[in-house]
């Protein structure tokens, strides 16, 4: 396809590329019932390459915020690199599975890569169409919420091949990614690159209060977040099963609560302008979190109430995610934007860590009152939000 063909439509080239780069990220996570089977595997072992693929994604961000990166070479071009040389990591988990610290380190070089994919689609929306960030914002992270369910679908579509398969396909649309974003190449509205301000403006902007009222709401978020989506393949196979169902069905339901997410942040996206970015990620927030509260205390009720509840969940759980973006980057000192939006997302990734490991530990021990240990985030997320005075409307939401 040529580079003209592709600048008609820059936004949903873009979104596209990140929904295809973003596929990299869980696609250990949606062959992970065939990796119990095939290598004897726990979900302690698949939430332990889940938090490798979070560190390396962390040691990314803050490379990139500290060196400059981002500002120094093409977006277009970071991006396109780093989608390959992803994709070659996740390839080469298939080759060295089974040997557990080889495997642990391929997932963490594909975290590594994600960190210039995620971030530098964000800054190519902005070079293509700055008029739309916030309503492009909400589509470029509905996107990277339906590139993480993408592998249970592949999965799904491959449930009669052996478990490579699908992650090999991730690493297939990784590689268009890049070769799509490369043929688009740079917009023309991109911000000229001035001193890095590197790492220490990024942490000095937690002193301005409202950045960090809004930087504990996304702390609140992240530790729910991916938690939540780590767990959703057992909680599907848990109502699954009280339904007698077939176990193929797993990654396809798994794909569609994931997927949601989608839905609803396009759905924040488009409420923000008219009721402010404050209020929908305050709703959003409460919502997932009453989700949380309610799963484990119907328990015993009908397996269809609680696949709903789960899809409920999975629609509020990211939609405030856009939202926390817009208002961070509104709240952070104007000469260190960059700086400080790479240090609120490195440091709510490391809260993933944390809850990854608890819940996937303690899941065989505690069944669904693990998902409490996920109640947290939302109510300190919440409580930290208070703090802010009133909504705040998103003008460039659409």
């Amino acid at each position: 396809m040529s580079g003209r063909l592709l600048r008609r439509h820059p936004l949903a080239v873009i979104v596209l590329a990140q929904l295809f780069g973003t596929s990299l990220w869980f696609s250990v996570n949606g062959v992970g019932l065939s990796l119990e089977r095939a290598l004897g595997w726990t979900p302690v072992e698949i939430g332990w390459l889940t938090m490798a693929t979070q560190l390396g994604f962390i040691i990314g961000t803050l490379v990139v915020a500290a060196t400059g990166l981002a500002d120094q070479v093409r977006a277009s071009r970071l991006f396109a690199i780093s989608a390959v040389l992803g994709a070659v990591a996740n390839a080469a988990f298939v080759l060295v599975a089974g040997v557990w610290e080889l495997a642990l380190i391929a997932r963490m070089l594909t975290g590594l890569c994600l960190a210039g994919v995620y971030p530098l689609g964000m800054k190519l929306v902005i070079s293509w169409t700055p008029q739309y960030r916030g309503w492009a914002l909400s589509w470029l992270l509905g996107m990277l919420t339906l590139g993480t369910a993408l592998p249970h679908l592949l999965r799904g579509a491959t449930l009669d091949l052996a478990w490579p398969v699908p992650v090999l396909l991730a690493s297939t649309l990784a590689l268009l990614a890049a070769l799509t974003v490369a043929r688009l190449g740079d917009g023309p509205h991109l911000p000229v690159a001035g001193r890095t301000p590197g790492l220490g403006k990024g942490f000095r902007a937690l002193r301005v209060r409202e950045f960090r009222a809004v930087a504990g709401g996304y702390f609140g978020h992240c530790w729910e977040l991916y938690a939540f989506w780590t767990l959703v393949p057992l909680l599907a196979a848990r109502e699954l099963g009280r339904l007698a169902m077939d176990d193929a069905l797993v990654p396809w339901v798994a794909f569609g609560v994931i997927g949601l997410g989608l839905a609803g942040c396009v759905w924040g996206g488009r409420l923000s302008r008219r009721l402010g970015s404050l209020r929908v990620a305050r709703v959003a927030l409460g919502a997932s979190g009453l989700a949380c509260l309610l799963y484990p205390l119907l328990a015993g009720a009908s397996a269809w109430l609680l696949l709903a509840l789960m899809a409920v969940w999975g629609l509020a759980v990211i939609a405030d995610s856009p939202q926390f973006s817009a208002l961070a980057a509104d709240s952070a000192p104007v000469d260190g934007v960059g700086s400080a939006l790479s240090v609120m997302n490195a440091v709510g990734f490391a809260l993933t860590l944390p809850s990854i490991l608890l819940t996937a530990w303690l899941w065989h021990d505690l069944g669904l009152w693990v998902l409490w240990l996920l109640l947290p985030g939302p109510l300190l997320g919440l409580w930290s939000l208070a703090r802010l005075s009133g909504p705040k409307p998103v003008t460039d939401a659409g």
